[in-house]
């Protein structure tokens, strides 16, 4: 059974696994409720927290609750009439306005990166390797995170072994999974090279410099500038993120790992890119999800000179509206 239990646990991720058994626990321990329980109870359960935990958070301890009495035999209580009525009406009552991170600007990365390669050549001309890898690292996540649209939980699952860049080409990545790829059956992201603010090179610049042959792709850094041999987390991308942008005089604090990803949404959809082929560039699945991506009030405002001022060398190399080079 041990070896049926192995693949069994590996259908499931281990983040959700977690945040199951802490919602078990929240149902359990702090609210006092007894399992298995009935929509009645659960109903309870969900006014007692109505104004104290977002739509999200009670969605997902409801399915950690329907997964609990599933998996032991019993019936879901999640699913009664009156359990989604009170979904509906705790919506009413409290509505939440969704909070997005700001798109990240094609100049805002373009000054990033500027200020990142000039630190990395200063660092390079005193034999400063610690910071050198650190600043290569910082312009290797930038660039493939935005032009990738990659999320930050995407970024820290890339590994060497699945990873393959040619200069002046392109570069491919292979995850094992994503989080549109419900059946896990693994996608392949395909990235060309471009005249400026490459991603391929970025890479092909960090690897070379951290000398990494195999594993993670971005590595945690000690305190003291040194490889862990371990992959970043994703949460651990947010603070890198925004020291990145405070120190290249940018405001640090409207910006998360996912503002990579609205920044090319928004990018993709200035320079005339269909929904169609954005959604299969990036691996939205729904038309909801890449919508709530795109910016509109950016897309037509001021970034559109600059994204168009840059768009040329960008078709040169294979990023245009027309032709996305999808996998």
């Amino acid at each position: 059974m041990e070896k049926a239990d192995r693949y069994l646990s590996a259908g499931t991720r281990e983040n959700t696994r977690k945040s199951y058994r802490a919602a078990i626990e929240h149902f359990e321990v702090t609210w006092g409720g007894y399992l298995p329980t009935t929509g009645v109870s659960v109903v309870r359960y969900l006014a007692e927290y109505a104004d104290k935990l977002s739509i999200n958070t009670l969605k997902q301890r409801l399915a950690a609750l329907a997964q609990w009495h599933l998996t032991q035999g019993f019936p879901d209580p999640t699913k009664t009439p009156d359990v989604r009525q009170m979904i509906k009406g705790i919506r009413v009552v409290h509505p939440a306005q969704v909070k997005q991170a700001a798109p990240l600007l094609l100049r805002h990365l373009e000054q990033a990166v500027t200020w990142l390669e000039g630190e990395a050549a200063v660092a390079l001309k005193r034999g400063d390797y610690k910071s050198l890898v650190r600043h290569r690292r910082s312009v290797a996540i930038i660039l493939i995170g935005f032009w990738r649209g990659f999320r930050g939980d995407e970024l820290a699952r890339l590994t060497v072994e699945n990873t393959k860049a040619i200069s002046g080409e392109g570069i491919t990545f292979f995850l094992p999974y994503t989080k549109g790829d419900r059946q896990h059956e693994g996608t392949t992201f395909q990235t060309p090279a471009l005249a400026m603010l490459c991603p391929v090179e970025a890479y092909i610049n960090w690897i070379t410099v951290s000398g990494i042959a195999k594993g993670p792709v971005f590595q945690r850094i000690d305190r003291w500038g040194n490889l862990s041999g371990k992959g970043m987390q994703p949460h651990s991308l947010i603070p890198v993120l925004r020291r990145i942008f405070n120190e290249a005089g940018l405001p640090a604090q409207l910006y998360s790992s996912h503002s990579m990803r609205r920044g090319f949404a928004t990018w993709a959809s200035a320079n005339g890119w269909d929904i169609k082929g954005l959604m299969s560039y990036v691996g939205w699945k729904d038309i909801k999800s890449a919508l709530r991506y795109v910016d509109a009030s950016v897309s037509f405002g001021g970034i559109a000179l600059r994204a168009a001022q840059q768009a040329p060398a960008l078709e040169n190399k294979g990023i245009s509206g027309d032709h996305p080079h999808t996998d």
